[in-house]
């Protein structure tokens, strides 16, 4: 035995017409990241590293350190994600009971601009061939060793679904709204971002695997994420690195698609009129720029950002956008990593207010509920300091095998209003729902 990385990347032939990436998610334990037809599966578990408290993330990178530091590996292709790479969720909150986590699979599959590979890994003496890591993936695949689903159906069957509240009745909800807006008003804050969540209760079982596919096909314009039953589909990019080049992307403004039902002139025209028209929306947004760029600033030489932001059109919901990118600097001989990034970025206005430390004390006394990986770090990085984090929205946790928790929230200032704030929850659990099956 040793204790010793090795890893193997070989090219894979992966025909584009049959799906791309989403075409791997047929585990209900895969570990998955992807948009569109990119991305990274990962299969089995080789090591894993879980941690709590505030310093989770410093932690998790001296564990990936440690780990690849000496790690035997062949990668010719040497491209973002190929090589050692680990999938991760982290805690949204330093006094979070959920334990953050970053795993290492045995098998990963990744798909980027068109090239395909698949990477094996191993802490053993097995001698790694091509030959090899093709019959390993072959043996994750297969339908005697795997939890293979249908191609259709919504990830339920015919059984009664039933949806409850979760930490609080929606009226109690309301008044936690109206609590916030009475703080900021005060002059305490600026924002504050609120949460709530619902438990469906799906008595034929839930289907992770249908559940991400379902996702990713339609919400391509997303990060469909799966880690250890924490699923979603975000579309807030908290922190890209690729060599020396950072990019995230902002979200704060949200209107429902469904408020554009009957009215005069195109969809986006009135998306355009009443996002970035609206006072209180664009207030929130430069809020959350604010807040990235701030912390960002210090480590990058270069930086950025729209000066007006965009309309991002997704199924369920209409977001002002913006788009930054750094180019990170040397910092005392060394450019920093993912996770050294997170650890100074999060939590961003975005998802919990600011200031940070008022918001974050308002955020434990009124929503009465852990978030737990909710509106935390999710993504995954390699041994060259290459990673993708999302922000986990759009998303929720499967806590049994017939039993999922889903979480959504909404940015509070001065102008927000409970019951458009209440209906603006469930317009973001609609991803969730329709996946699970669950009309809404």
């Amino acid at each position: 035995m040793t204790s010793t990385l090795r890893t193997l990347t070989v090219p894979l032939d992966v025909d584009s017409s049959s799906g791309g990436l989403p075409s791997f998610l047929v585990r209900d334990d895969v570990l998955c990241w992807s948009r569109r037809e990119n991305g990274l599966v990962g299969f089995g578990e080789l090591a894993r590293f879980t941690a709590t408290g505030p310093d989770r993330f410093l932690e998790a990178d001296i564990w990936w350190r440690h780990l690849v530091i000496e790690a035997d590996v062949t990668d010719p292709l040497e491209i973002p994600g190929t090589g050692p790479a680990a999938f991760g969720s982290f805690a949204f909150s330093k006094t979070s009971a959920f334990e953050s986590r970053l795993i290492l699979p045995e098998i990963v599959v990744g798909i980027r601009d068109g090239q395909s590979w698949l990477t094996q890994l191993t802490l053993d003496d097995v001698e790694l061939t091509e030959a090899g890591a093709l019959a390993a993936l072959a043996g994750w695949l297969s339908p005697a060793d795997s939890e293979l689903t249908a191609a259709g159906g919504s990830g339920v069957g015919d059984g009664k679904v039933t949806l409850e509240s979760g930490s609080l009745s929606e009226a109690d909800w309301k008044q936690a709204v109206a609590d916030g807006v009475t703080e900021i008003r005060t002059g305490r804050l600026e924002k504050l971002v609120l949460a709530r969540d619902v438990v469906a209760a799906l008595p034929d079982g839930v289907n992770a695997a249908q559940v991400l596919r379902q996702l990713a096909s339609r919400y391509r314009e997303c990060w469909t994420y799966g880690v250890d039953g924490l699923v979603g589909a975000t579309p807030e990019m908290l922190i890209q690195v690729e060599g020396r080049t950072a990019q995230a992307r902002v979200l704060a403004g949200t209107l429902d698609r469904r408020d554009a039902e009957g009215i005069d002139g195109s969809p986006m025209e009135y998306a355009e009129r009443v996002l970035a028209g609206s006072e209180k929306q664009r207030h929130e947004h430069e809020i959350a720029i604010q807040s990235l760029t701030t912390q960002l600033a210090p480590f990058s030489e270069a930086m950025n950002a729209h000066s007006e932001p965009f309309i991002l059109e997704l199924p369920n919901v209409w977001h002002l956008a913006s788009d930054v990118k750094a180019e990170l600097a040397d910092i005392e001989g060394h450019v920093p990593t993912c996770l050294a990034l997170i650890n100074a970025l999060h939590p961003t206005a975005a998802v919990c207010g600011t200031p940070t430390l008022v918001a974050g004390e308002l955020i434990r006394e009124l929503e009465h509920m852990d978030r737990g990986p909710y509106a935390g770090p999710v993504g995954w990085l390699d041994a060259a300091g290459n990673g993708e984090w999302g922000i986990a929205l759009r998303g929720a946790i499967i806590e049994s095998p017939t039993t999922v928790r889903l979480y959504a929230g909404c940015g509070i200032v001065e102008g927000s209003v409970p019951e458009a704030e209440l209906a603006e929850t469930w317009a973001k659990f609609r991803p969730m729902l329709e996946s699970l099956g669950i009309n809404s």
